[in-house]
């Protein structure tokens, strides 16, 4: 018997991609971040969310993605992991997508380096490929390697 998922979906350089809807907490646009110094190249920042203090990492640089282009700024989806919320900066928030989880399939064999460990698969849309995103990996910086 197959069941419905539903996924928060948004673009990166293109590509859609999803989260479980039950792992976001919010959506908001640009955010002004505080930088940290030394911190992993994928951690853009700092913002304050009515008063926590929540990690802006950039997706595009966690999927080894070309960098944004200069002066686009990317919306905040913010996640619930097991340490806490955390943002994920992307391109461009989409819809919410329901899907059957019989049209799940294994990763493309096209996706590469870091993309393979957080990308857990995919979903045969009418009109493109929904890629799913591990929120609990992609949040964690110590997978990578």
């Amino acid at each position: 018997m197959s069941t419905l998922q539903q996924y928060c979906t948004f673009t990166l350089d293109g590509f859609l991609v999803g989260v479980e809807v039950s792992r976001v907490q919010e959506i908001i646009r640009y955010h002004e971040m505080t930088p940290v110094p030394l911190a992993h190249r994928v951690v853009r920042g700092l913002i304050n969310l009515r008063g926590q203090i929540v990690t802006a990492l950039d997706l595009r640089r966690r999927l080894d993605l070309p960098e944004r282009a200069a002066g686009a700024f990317p919306t905040n989806v913010v996640v619930r992991t097991e340490d806490g919320a955390v943002s994920f900066l992307v391109d461009e928030i989409g819809d919410v997508v329901e899907v059957d989880d019989s049209s799940f399939e294994r990763p493309p064999e096209t996706l590469r380096g870091v993309a393979r460990q957080l990308i857990t698969g995919a979903h045969k849309l009418s009109d493109r490929l929904l890629l799913v995103l591990d929120a609990e990996r992609a949040a964690g910086l110590r997978d990578e390697g």
